[in-house]
């Protein structure tokens, strides 16, 4: 391996965690890094003082730039937009690096608040480490401004954190009450599993059938989970783990309808995400082999 290549693949994982954050594509994510690795081959290796904030520095500010031009396209996007999951964690070795509540994939919807710019200082700064002169000299601006952004970005999260629940024990409990009452559903039984305010929100890009803006209420998530229940008769229920939190697999035969994750509060669902895209679905399901979740039909 030539010394570049080598250097590299040392801090791949921080940058590969750095760029998904920002990006919420593993995809995206990949092409970034690729691009950051052209530019450390065309560069003299001896003129870096610091290669490692060389190359976070790179890989920022190409993270940033593809991140508004996202941030463009997903204004035109069918319905909602949900990022993308990692692939299971035995599968994917990227994902053992620096594990936390800030990979998950409702905290990658949360950091949707943000702009591009305070989603880059606030990463760099609260889930890095570094520090706001560091980071400002990463996005080539000043440390006052650098600290604005993070506060800023503090508080547009802390807007959404209350709904925002880690109890991974509590999830995997409502995921499989969620399991028992789709398998014979009644507008109860869907009922009591939802808080009175709870949102659900999948994605289906204009691909697959999917709900073309978020529903509110308990009243409303029933109604609609006891119709598909009736209408997917024979679908099989997973339990897995994406991004190192719960998630629930819908499969019928050998297609992957759905992949669910949710919040919860007081054992209650406060909000349930569906990605239904095909083709997010086809990259999670290249990747998952048989055994890596647990059927639960």
């Amino acid at each position: 391996m030539d010394p570049a290549t080598s250097l590299f693949e040392h801090h791949r994982s921080r940058l590969f965690g750095l760029a998904y954050r920002m990006l919420g594509t593993p995809a995206d994510a990949e092409d970034v890094l690729h691009d950051a690795w052209l530019r450390l081959h065309a560069h003299d290796l001896a003129t870096l003082d610091d290669p490692e904030a060389w190359l976070v520095t790179v890989t920022t500010r190409l993270a940033l730039d593809r991140l508004r031009r996202a941030k463009a396209e997903r204004a035109h996007y069918t319905g909602p937009w949900l990022p993308e999951p990692l692939a299971p964690e035995t599968e994917h070795p990227d994902t053992t690096l620096e594990r936390s509540e800030s990979l998950t994939l409702s905290f990658l919807l949360l950091l949707e608040r943000l702009s591009p710019d305070e989603r880059a200082a606030f990463l760099l700064n609260d889930v890095f480490d570094y520090s706001h002169a560091e980071a400002a000299a990463i996005l080539e601006i000043s440390e006052d401004a650098c600290r604005q952004r993070v506060h800023r970005a503090r508080t547009r999260l802390r807007e959404g954190r209350p709904r925002f629940n880690v109890d991974e024990s509590a999830q995997r409990r409502l995921l499989r009450r969620f399991v028992v009452a789709m398998e014979e559903p009644t507008l109860d039984s869907l009922r009591a599993l939802f808080a009175e305010d709870a949102v659900h929100v999948s994605d289906g890009g204009g691909v697959a059938r999917a709900t073309l803006r978020p529903l509110h209420g308990a009243d409303r998530l029933a109604r609609l989970y006891l119709q598909l229940g009736r209408n997917l008769g024979g679908a099989r229920y997973e339990l897995a783990t994406l991004n190192g939190a719960p998630a629930l697999f819908m499969r019928q035969g050998d297609t992957l309808l759905s992949a669910i994750w949710i919040e919860c509060g007081d054992e209650r669902i406060t909000a349930i995400h569906a990605l239904r895209h095909p083709g997010k679905l086809a990259r999670l399901l290249a990747v998952t082999k048989p055994g890596a979740s647990t059927s639960l039909h």
